[in-house]
């Protein structure tokens, strides 16, 4: 992969960044007005305003509600579900129409052909998902010997697009037993070439930040939130 290539995946990667995940973290913010929602426990919440404010307040009580969804659970699923389909749309020309296969690429190390099932981090994976895995590793693996075609075990390949070595949960782990898996650095290590291309993709993300700024969104939903909060809780507490 030329320079040029690996700046064009980076550019791409800002473009999907700031017109993709952005736009849709933004839309599921602001419908975090709705009181719906939320699977509110009435128990804990007033517990969580103090820890998070020192009081329990409606606007602490829609803070403790609305933080961990903007900054926790909505972002990082959305980001799960949204990099694979960067990886596999935005940069179709990598993509396979084997099933099981999410990508094809020339590993830039040994320059042999991969065949790769594709997760976003390290506990993106279950048990039911091993098995799936396994499952079609081993049906390609038949089929290609089956047509005399040269795969060899180690051109199935399971990787993670983000994460450290030591993060992968117990479930990467029992995958790694049979198959090569490849996280964070090494994956865009192979992917590129570029043994430094994973720090300039977090350092692509950092650009992108800079030029985000959705307080007044988050504040305004906290404010419209917490109204809705003092009429349904007028009595509690």
């Amino acid at each position: 992969m030329t320079p040029e290539e690996r700046q064009n995946i980076l550019d791409k990667y800002k473009v999907w960044f700031r017109e993709s995940l952005v736009i849709s973290h933004k839309a599921n913010t602001e419908k975090l007005t709705d009181i719906n929602e939320f699977n509110i426990n009435p128990l804990l919440l007033y517990y969580l305003a103090n820890y998070l404010e020192g009081n329990a307040s409606p606007k602490s009580l829609a803070k403790a509600l609305v933080y961990p969804r903007v900054l926790g659970t909505s972002i990082n699923t959305s980001f799960g579900q949204q990099i694979q389909s960067f990886i596999t749309k935005v940069l179709d020309i990598y993509g396979s129409a084997i099933p099981g296969i999410d990508i094809e690429f020339i590993d830039q190390v040994d320059n042999r052909k991969k065949y790769c099932q594709l997760k976003s981090g390290p506990n993106a994976i279950n048990h039911d998902d091993v098995v799936t895995i396994k499952g079609h590793f081993t049906e390609i693996l038949n089929r290609a010997r089956k047509n005399e075609l040269r795969v060899e075990i180690g051109d199935l390949i399971f990787c993670l697009i983000y994460g450290l070595p030591e993060e992968k949960n117990s479930f990467v782990k029992k995958l790694e037993k049979d198959y090569i898996v490849f996280i964070g650095k090494e994956f865009w290590h192979r992917f590129t070439g570029d043994e430094g291309f994973y720090r300039s993709l977090i350092e692509a993300s950092g650009e992108v930040a800079n030029s985000i700024d959705m307080k007044e969104i988050v504040e305004k939903v906290i404010e419209e939130l917490s109204s809705k909060i003092e009429t349904r809780f007028r009595n509690l507490g």
